[in-house]
């Protein structure tokens, strides 16, 4: 056979053949905490040695529980999503989860589309990061067995855990930065995605600015990307009351609203204009950004997630949220002018 000639297929019975057992002998030295004896345990494992024999788990799921915990994401390249993903499918793999990215729209009916795949594919859970699916297909879900963990979605289905950072506090944060140091025109930086974190983010800071008695310029210049950041910065700018301090929704908007204000408008960071982000993506921190922002723990969302996993009838439904952690960096001036 050469090296581009697949192997037979071993099954479990071939295995109890050459080691002389029975079929349900093989399968018990492969389930942890099933009786067998030393010696037909010894006899199988030299069995599946010789012949190469694997597991399939996935088999067993057809019967048992599958293992298999699905991600529905959408915009999987874009950093903080990215970001979350890593941590999640890491921890859940050496939580020995089966994990199925499904790669999807943010829209709420191709979402709705994803999640009934997980149900063909006999997931045992599924976590949610784009898009609220509707009640009713939560509670198919549920019905089926299927455990439910939205993360950053706005709505708290009935049944299912809801796992989010505290944008509100992120915002009024941001808005006590840019007053400590001395922004008295503000503007805040989103996008026209419309999403509930960011437009929580939105308005949490613009009523900040106001009880303050100061009024706040908000700029949607497209989707959620550099490019949008970009545009928003040649927006403000190209006028004469251009602000002093500026709030963007994501790190994302920031890094192209910076690029716009130094590149060409010829502004200095914090200088002439102090800028807070939000999400701590990694290009945040690069040298020729130094952005001051808000990150979110991702680590300890996925952590939770898993635990969730681990004991899900312990646990009823519940909204988690997570404080987002401050990182000081250069954009913001450390006082007042």
């Amino acid at each position: 056979m050469t090296d581009l000639q697949r192997r037979p297929f071993v099954s479990a019975r071939m295995v109890a053949e050459r080691a002389g057992v029975s079929r349900s002998a093989v399968s018990r030295t492969f389930t942890d905490g099933a009786s067998v004896s030393e010696a037909t345990r010894r006899k199988v494992l030299a069995a599946a040695g010789a012949l190469g024999y694997h597991v399939n788990h996935l088999a067993r799921g057809l019967r048992e529980n599958s293992n298999i915990v699905c991600l529905v994401v959408a915009d999987l390249t874009t950093p903080i999503r990215a970001g979350l993903v890593d941590e999640l499918t890491r921890k859940l793999q050496a939580a020995s989860k089966i994990t199925m990215v499904i790669n999807t729209e943010s829209d709420d009916e191709s979402v709705a589309t994803a999640l009934r795949q997980t149900l063909n594919y006999r997931a045992d859970a599924t976590i949610v990061l784009s898009g609220t699916p509707p009640a009713s297909l939560i509670e198919t879900c549920l019905a089926n067995g299927q455990q439910v963990i939205l993360i950053n979605r706005a709505d708290h289905l009935q049944g299912s855990q809801n796992l989010g950072v505290d944008n509100a506090m992120g915002a009024r944060e941001a808005f006590f930065l840019l007053q400590r140091a001395g922004c008295r025109r503000l503007a805040v930086v989103t996008s026209t995605a419309r999403t509930a974190s960011l437009l929580q983010r939105e308005d949490v800071f613009v009523e900040a600015a106001r009880k303050a008695g100061l009024d706040v310029a908000v700029t949607r210049a497209g989707p959620t990307t550099y490019a949008s950041g970009l545009e928003a910065g040649r927006r403000l700018f190209g006028r004469s009351d251009g602000p002093d301090g500026v709030f963007c929704v994501t790190d994302l908007l920031a890094l192209g609203f910076m690029d716009a204000a130094r590149q060409e408008f010829g502004l200095r960071i914090p200088d002439d204009v102090c800028v807070v982000g939000f999400d701590d993506i990694e290009q945040g921190g690069w040298e020729s950004y130094r952005l001051t922002t808000f990150a979110q723990p991702l680590a300890a969302m996925a952590d939770h997630a898993v635990d969730l996993l681990a004991e899900p009838h312990a646990w009823g439904s519940e909204r988690k949220l997570f404080e987002p952690l401050p990182v000081w960096r250069r954009s913001v001036r450390a006082n007042s002018r």
